[in-house]
């Protein structure tokens, strides 16, 4: 298992997951822009617009190399002079305000020293949150993690939550998921246990988001709820624009600005001083955006 044969199998990933969303949104189909990298490597970009449920979305995979700048080695601790990077990146903008918005990304880090690991993750951005299907979204998460170590889940949901935090607004971005970074080999966890591992996620990915695609799509909704889901959008702005760690590596490193952007929805409004009714919908959401909720237990 070298670097090539981890970033063909993202590649048939990324064809697995358009398929699959495709099937299920039953009208859009993606268009795949192909683009290289100046510096080194280059990529397919995948978007989907104004579907039967999906308004926007991307399913990215990317193979990059080349000299690692300096921002990035200060970042990294690391003094390697030249990088691999490759991996899948997605977010998904529904149409409806009832279906939530989902993010995924699966990567392999590899640098010319040697070093090496592996990164990603799933979360979920209700726009309104529903407890039981969080739940069960944790469930699915969990189930992938303990197949693989009786620990993982327990480590990388706290990460998560931590990770998908807006710190300007003291919320989470949504009901949080799994996150985790620089897995590198240990004396008891092999490169081959952790690429499995990776694998799983990516895996998981479409039966749980068609899932709650099917489930939610034909839930009634109004105007009210449709500029709800506007102000929750531009909440997951800021946090891609001003706390997501991937658009600045992707941005410092010289990647493609329209695929390290796609990750933003279509429409998105900002409210001066919003204050959600009392007892409304929108409030109880905004109680639920807090870290370390025991969404198992929910």
């Amino acid at each position: 298992m070298d670097k090539h044969e981890i970033s063909s199998w993202f590649q048939g990933l990324q064809d697995r997951i358009c398929s699959a969303l495709e099937q299920t949104d039953g009208r859009a189909s993606f268009r795949e822009d192909a683009w290289d990298r100046p510096g080194g490597g280059g990529g397919r970009a995948r978007v989907i617009q104004n579907g039967n449920i999906l308004e926007k979305g991307g399913v990215n995979w990317s193979a990059v190399h080349g000299q690692t700048p300096e921002a990035i080695k200060k970042q990294l601790g690391n003094d390697g002079d030249e990088f691999f990077a490759t991996g899948v990146s997605i977010v998904m903008h529904p149409q409806s305000p009832m279906v939530p918005i989902i993010h995924m990304n699966v990567r392999y880090f590899e640098m010319s020293n040697g070093v090496h690991w592996f990164g990603g993750g799933i979360d979920l951005t209700p726009h309104y949150v529903d407890v039981a299907q969080a739940k069960w979204f944790h469930q699915q998460l969990k189930a992938v993690c303990d197949a693989h170590h009786a620990d993982y889940y327990d480590e990388f949901k706290p990460w998560a939550d931590r990770y998908f935090y807006l710190k300007h607004r003291k919320e989470t971005r949504g009901v949080g998921g799994i996150f985790f970074d620089r897995l590198r080999p240990t004396e008891t966890v092999t490169k081959e246990d952790r690429w499995a591992f990776v694998q799983a996620v990516g895996e998981a990915f479409a039966p749980i988001y068609t899932h709650l695609m099917q489930q939610n799509e034909a839930l009634s909704y109004g105007e009210r709820e449709r500029d709800w889901q506007r102000m929750r959008r531009g909440r997951y702005v800021e946090f891609n624009l001003v706390w997501d760690a991937g658009t600045k590596f992707g941005l410092e490193t010289d990647g493609r600005t329209e695929s390290i952007l796609m990750s933003l929805p279509p429409q998105a409004n900002w409210a001066y001083n919003f204050q959600p009714e009392p007892g409304s919908k929108e409030e109880a959401t905004l109680h639920r955006l807090k870290q370390d909720i025991d969404w198992i237990l929910a």
